[in-house]
């Protein structure tokens, strides 16, 4: 039988009556609210989920919050939540559902992603990073970066070459990887904001166990297509009321501030609120499409275009302040456990703004997927695409 919003509303109020938020411990409670099926209700039954369709999410959201219930803190988990969990939905086995997604959904297991490494970025499918099989257990060796949360991280999703001897995007296998072994090793990177949100990570010998291969050997490609499309969808398309994010910023400054106002700033910010309104809706359409399934490529061009606007606003509100658009008082060292864009200053934000470009995949490389993959344009001429891994250069 079908799910319906009743069902679910009273699914909410047997969960409020036997955890009151106000006495309940909030570590408990996620836990409760993960086991009666409201962490995300499109999952299957036992895994946080009933198998409702996924808009009636925004009515469990919305109870629970009038309810003053606790959150799990997206911000924070944030790739465990958008990246691992459906990927391990996608390919994970019974045991290893059971195992993961509960204490992610929870927040008490942080996830960080090893995909990119010093050279195979925005060409993904040339990394080298390898793992060899020994009995039942992977030899991981090789090295990863860009990787945010990687200092806070319990599990991480790898992908890691086993074959060198077929084409590049062949050859690769799928992993979780422990982020306690004593072979890991997280060295912070520091960022043009003063921070280091990202780390780069060093494999020596890391043991992976085989039971903890997400899909088929050799097969890692196709399963990292399911967490990079979910990568977009979360970077660029979640569910925002209008003026949301930089725009909404951008244009209570300019209500406040009378007096920096010109007509060239005007156009502009017009521009942008169209822009971002745009996004928007084309964001809902979206959402509407991955009620019915996985999403597809299109998630790449709702990433691109949040990058976009993102750094326009920072660099229009900039403008806008002047002098006071460059002041940054806070230019120190920290490793932060999430990024907290608008809450900080305008110079933080145009500056922090520059890696949308390239986190979650750089524009270049996403402008070729909407092209080839949404609008069917012809591929650019691929020479390695049938050459073994191993007789690449380098």
């Amino acid at each position: 039988m079908a799910v319906r919003e009743e069902d679910l509303r009273q699914r909410v109020a047997d969960l409020l009556a036997a955890h009151d938020p106000a006495t309940t411990d909030r570590l408990d409670f996620l836990r409760a609210r993960f086991d009666a099926g409201l962490a995300w209700v499109h999952f299957p039954e036992g895994l946080g989920g009933l198998g409702a369709p996924r808009p009636l999410q925004a009515v469990v959201d919305a109870e629970l919050a009038a309810a003053g219930a606790p959150g799990n803190d997206p911000r924070k988990i944030g790739i465990g939540l958008g990246m691992a969990a459906p990927t391990i939905l996608a390919y994970g086995t019974e045991e290893q559902k059971r195992r993961f997604l509960r204490p992610l959904w929870t927040g008490e297991e942080v996830w960080c992603q090893l995909f990119s490494e010093p050279g195979a970025g925005s060409d993904l499918a040339a990394l080298g990073t390898r793992a060899v099989l020994d009995g039942g257990t992977w030899t991981v060796d090789g090295q990863k970066v860009w990787t945010s949360s990687a200092h806070t991280a319990r599990w991480a999703i790898l992908i890691a070459r086993t074959d060198p001897d077929v084409p590049k995007h062949r050859g690769i296998t799928y992993f979780v990887c422990d982020m306690t072994d004593p072979g890991v090793e997280v060295r912070p990177l520091r960022q043009i904001t003063g921070e280091a949100e990202f780390n780069e990570v060093f494999l020596t010998g890391v043991r992976i166990p085989d039971a903890h291969r997400l899909g088929a050997v050799g097969e890692g490609w196709q399963v990292a297509q399911t967490t990079l499309n979910n990568e977009r969808v979360a970077i660029g398309g979640q569910a925002a009321p209008r003026e949301a994010g930089m725009v909404g910023v951008v244009a209570e400054t300019w209500r406040a501030r009378p007096e920096l106002r010109t007509h060239d700033l005007h156009q502009r910010l017009l521009k942008g609120w169209v822009d971002a309104e745009v996004a928007r809706l084309t964001g809902e359409r979206l959402r509407q499409q991955l009620a019915l399934g996985q999403p597809g490529p299109e998630g790449a061009a709702m990433k691109l275009a949040f990058a976009r606007l993102a750094q326009e606003l920072s660099g229009l509100e900039v403008e806008l302040l002047a002098e006071d658009g460059l002041a940054y008082d806070d230019w120190t060292m920290v490793r932060p456990d999430h990024v907290d864009f608008t809450g900080r200053e305008a110079g933080y934000r145009y500056l922090r703004a520059k890696g949308n470009s390239i986190e979650g995949g750089t524009s270049e490389i996403l402008r070729n997927i909407v092209a080839e993959r949404v609008l069917g344009l012809p591929g650019e001429p691929r020479a390695d695409k049938n050459v073994p891994w191993k007789e690449l250069p380098r």
